[in-house]
């Protein structure tokens, strides 16, 4: 049986589920997506929080894969990083890293990956205007869990947090997704044309 096998939604890498073996295999590609993705880091003057590629792999692998796969792939991906895989931005690692200013951004994952799968299954991925508002909601979803969580690690005030920890990183965030509004609504065409998947 699959991680998913009794899910009635839809999601786009559904047609690729089934067993055990794939699960691992979707899960694993998602894990290293978000890793090499984490590489692309850079750093943000008066911020212990760099832009990097994470959020793009979040909202890519919570859309793609749906909620409990999604959120069983950034679990992964936490867990490996927590027990000293070089997996975080910049090559980081260790329980430091989750319990440090960036914390509450990498547990946020979490929740966006749950957000974004639920929400794909229920179709919000199907369009460019609806994916754009899946993915800023996905981005938004982190950020309330790791401006907070900055604030308190570093203590730091609420305009400073949002200062050091949001402020900076709208444009990025505009800019990763529209490219989830291209890139997801493009790819659900191209496997209802391979495998006829009916639209919603």
């Amino acid at each position: 049986m699959s991680i998913a096998a009794a899910a009635p939604r839809d999601y786009l890498l559904r047609p690729w589920t089934g067993t055990w073996a794939r699960d691992a295999a979707l899960v694993s590609g998602a894990v290293v997506l978000t890793a090499l993705l984490a590489q692309v880091s850079l750093p943000v003057p008066g911020s212990p929080v760099p832009v990097t590629g994470q959020t793009l792999a979040v909202l890519l692998v919570g859309t793609t894969m749906g909620l409990r796969r999604g959120v069983v792939a950034m679990g992964a991906y936490l867990l490996l990083g927590a027990v000293g895989m070089p997996v975080f931005a910049d090559g980081g690692s260790g329980a430091v890293a989750l319990i440090g200013p960036t914390g509450g951004y990498l547990a946020g994952f979490l929740l966006a990956a749950a957000v974004m799968g639920r929400l794909a299954e229920r179709g919000w991925d199907r369009s460019p205007l609806r994916m754009l508002g899946l993915g800023l909601l996905g981005q938004a979803t982190v950020f309330a869990v790791g401006v907070p969580w900055l604030a308190l690690s570093a203590g730091l005030g609420p305009a400073e947090a949002i200062a050091a920890g949001f402020t900076p990183f709208i444009v990025g965030g505009l800019i990763k997704g529209a490219l989830a509004g291209m890139l997801l609504p493009s790819a659900w065409r191209l496997v209802r044309r391979e495998t006829h998947v009916p639209n919603p």
